[in-house]
């Protein structure tokens, strides 16, 4: 219990706590940060990870240290690393993913099965229909974002026409988007103030569309 409090108070005030590592640990920043991203998205054992706000407050002290002789971070080489950690950890969970192929549907966490052979089915026909939007959209939705190269692998989606290319999109555009969006916004005064409230505000809209794809399955299997 007091582990899940932690989380929440590291996520909630996620901009106090990065403050603290940056002084802490200096540039080392960048590389806790590049295995936070890479995690997230390289194994699905860790998808509740912090990835949207972390960008968005890196991103903000990136812009409060812009005219500091000594600048804690710096935008370009953040959105830099960290694109080649989302990219490097979406290709890891693809290629285990298709190393496991139909083992996938006997990993279990406890007696928990971890991937069902329906979900492998419905999510292969939904990449053969929707696949390179699917991956470009995945990376906003936390949770999404860490089973999609996973069971893309465990299709057999092509890789260099189809999951390759738009991965690399969509890692530049979450990366890139988030980052700069703190980086814009986190020096204003009311969005400093209010850090925690755009936080949550941040993991609403994100996980919105999962909340709207789970009620819509509820109710289309209720009228049928």
């Amino acid at each position: 219990m007091e582990l899940i409090k932690d989380f929440l108070d590291f996520i909630l005030h996620i901009n106090d706590h990065l403050d603290a590592m940056v002084r802490e640990y200096g540039t080392m920043i960048y590389a806790i940060l590049f295995l936070i991203i890479f995690v997230e998205t390289g194994l699905i054992v860790m998808p509740f990870l912090p990835g949207d706000s972390l960008l968005f407050a890196a991103g903000a002290i990136c812009a409060r240290s812009v005219n500091d002789p000594d600048p804690a971070m710096n935008i370009f080489v953040l959105i830099g690393l960290l694109f080649v950690a989302a990219v490097l950890g979406d290709n890891v969970n693809y290629a285990v993913g298709r190393f496991l192929g139909d083992k996938a549907t006997k990993l279990r966490i406890g007696k928990r099965q971890l991937v069902k052979q329906a979900y492998i089915d419905k999510t292969h026909s939904f990449f053969e229909k929707y696949g390179t939007k699917a991956i470009i959209m995945a990376r906003f939705v936390p949770i999404i974002r860490t089973f999609t190269p996973f069971v893309a692998g465990v299709g057999k989606m092509e890789y260099r026409k189809k999951f390759l290319p738009f991965d690399v999109a969509g890692g530049f555009l979450w990366i890139s988007s988030m980052s700069l969006a703190g980086f814009w916004l986190g020096t204003n005064e009311w969005v400093k103030q209010h850090f925690e409230a755009v936080v949550i505000g941040i993991i609403l809209i994100s996980v919105l569309p999962m909340v709207i794809g789970f009620l819509r399955h509820k109710f289309s299997k209720k009228s049928a």
